[in-house]
Formats: C-alpha cells, structure tokens, sequence
C-alpha cells in the first residue's frame, strides 16, 4: 500500500529581503548611470549580494576595490557600508564626483564615534573587524575607536580612564549576542555611555525577530543570503540559537534534497541585500521537491525610506 506523504508548509515571513539602505543604494547608481552618464565607477560591492552587483554591473556599472584603479574626476559610487575619512580625502584630493550612498543608518554610527571621540571617550565599537562598515567607522577616529566582537574581549580592554568609555555597533549585528556584550561592558565599566538609540539598524532587528518567530515552528530554516552579507549570518545564527536547524544558501541552486527529506514545516527567509526572486525561486524548487503549502507570516509591517540626494532625482521625482 502506498502512503500519502504529509502535505507541508513553507513559512515565508516578512519582512524579509531588501532593506531601505539597500533599495536607496541601488537605486542611487541606476540613476547616477542614468543622470551622470558612463563610466559610473562603484568602489567595492554596493551591497553584499553578488547577484545585486552582477545585475547592476550588466546596467553599466563598474565595480573596482580601490580608488587607486580609478582615473581623476571619475564618477564614484561609495557602497552603503560607508568608508573612512581617508578614503573621501583621496577621492577630493583627485576631484572626483562621488555619489555617496552610504546607509543613513550607518553615516549616523560615523557621527556617534566623531562626537565620542572628540569629547575625549575611548569608544569600543562592537562589530566584524574585517567588515566593510567596521572599517570606515574605524577610520573616523582610529586612535580613540577599540573593535570588540565577543564578551571574551570584553575582559582583555584596557583604556585610559574607565569613566569614559563609550560603545558603539555595527547595524547588522545579533540583537541578541550584542546585547550579552553590552551587558558586560556595563559591568566592567559602569559609566559607559551609548547611543540613545542602539545602532543595530532597524531592518536587522525585524527580520531577526522574523526568524524566532518562524523558528518556533519550523523544523528547517532556509536563508536566502551571501556568505559575507553580516545580516545574512546573523539569521542563521538566531535562528540555530532558538534550536532550529539553519542553513544560508546564496541561491536556489544551493538547495539540498536532503535537506528536507523528513521535513514538513520549513522557514525561507533572505537577508537585507538579498533579491526577493531569488527567495521565490527558492520556494519554487522546495515546492518542486515536495508537496508544500505557503504561508505567507507577516510579522512587522515596514514601511521606512530614505531620501536620494537632489543631484540623482528627476524632475518630481518623489524621494521622501
């Protein structure tokens, strides 16, 4: 007799995918190609999606890592990471016309570090030593900024004065992890400052709690993401620590048919820099591979923008 396989359901939440820094940043080199003409030069990835870069690259774009690969007065593109002051200073010393795209939110963390370290505090920015957005938070005050990834470093800081001590984070961090650092810093410091606000961007935060609410009742959790998108890292991470099994892929064509063999419930999820046609081609080959159901979960409405600066907008072009 043969047995009828249970049908399943794929829990697919939003908010997921693209972010409003992201959706700015893109946006701001499709209309720089369009206004400013070609070549329109981006330093390093614009995103941390090689499908985004890839897209965008087919449009006209020309992604370099260094401004050194760059002729004086190019058109350049700075990536929503943000840089470090030298990076703008070379790009002024050879008269180029930068395009700065750099998340709102992260150009907010730049200012929190200037105004700490200028009023004489030892800042410990919380965050991935080798990411883009660390690096040029960094360099606003490298004499003043300490990088910390894990309550471990937390013991081995050694300041100046203990009673000015001030902590920063990168925006696509765990809520979570970075709430244990925070928390011990606290302790060993107990006049630390921070922001009034935590820094931890908005969007990370709600597609974070996405995940922990899909988590509780998905056996298997699917990010759609790249492997250096920080965000992306981060949803497995919450995911594997509300004990569900996790796994980021970059695309559908990293989905594994045993992976979901004996499973019934999955989650499929996709970081902040990530397309939602991968998410659906996703569900698409999950759906080829079994007999599933979508239940779309909304679970946080978004409804956040930021502007384009006036240079790149057409005429009534609605940017708020």
């Amino acid at each position: 007799m043969n047995e009828t396989k249970e049908v399943g359901i794929l829990l697919v939440p939003q908010p997921r995918g693209f972010c409003a820094g992201v959706v700015r940043a893109i946006d701001m080199v499709q209309l720089a190609l369009e206004k400013l003409g070609r070549p329109v030069y981006v330093r390093k990835e614009i995103v941390h999606n090689q499908h985004v870069v890839a897209d965008l690259a087919e449009q006209g774009a020309i992604f370099v890592e260094h401004l050194g690969e760059l002729p004086d007065r190019a058109v350049v593109v700075f990536s929503a990471h943000g840089v470090s002051p030298a990076v703008r200073a070379e790009a002024a010393l050879r008269r180029m016309h930068v395009v700065d795209a750099t998340c709102p939110l992260v150009t907010k963390v730049h200012l929190e570090a200037i105004r700490y370290a200028r009023d004489g505090y030892t800042v410990v920015l919380i965050g991935h030593r080798d990411h883009d957005e660390v690096e040029g938070t960094l360099g606003e005050a490298p004499d003043a900024i300490q990088v910390i990834s894990t309550v471990e470093e937390v013991e081995t800081l050694a300041v100046p004065d203990p009673g000015r001590v001030a902590y920063l984070t990168q925006t696509t961090l765990s809520v979570d992890d970075t709430k244990e650092v925070v928390d011990r810093l606290k302790q060993r410091f107990p006049a630390l400052v921070g922001p009034p606000e935590q820094d931890i961007c908005y969007a990370t935060q709600n597609r974070q709690t996405a995940v922990k609410v899909i988590a509780a009742r998905a056996e298997l959790i699917l990010v759609v993401g790249a492997k250096n998108s920080s965000n992306s890292n981060r949803l497995v991470e919450v995911a594997e620590r509300a004990g569900t099994r996790a796994y980021l892929i970059e695309s559908v064509l990293d989905v594994r048919a045993e992976w979901i063999a004996e499973c019934t419930r999955i989650g499929v999820t996709a970081g902040a820099s990530t397309p939602d046609r991968l998410v659906t081609d996703v569900i698409d080959e999950l759906r080829r591979l079994g007999q599933f159901l979508v239940e779309d979960m909304t679970i946080i409405e978004e409804d956040v923008r930021f502007s384009i600066p006036r240079e790149l907008r057409e005429e009534g072009h609605d940017a708020a």
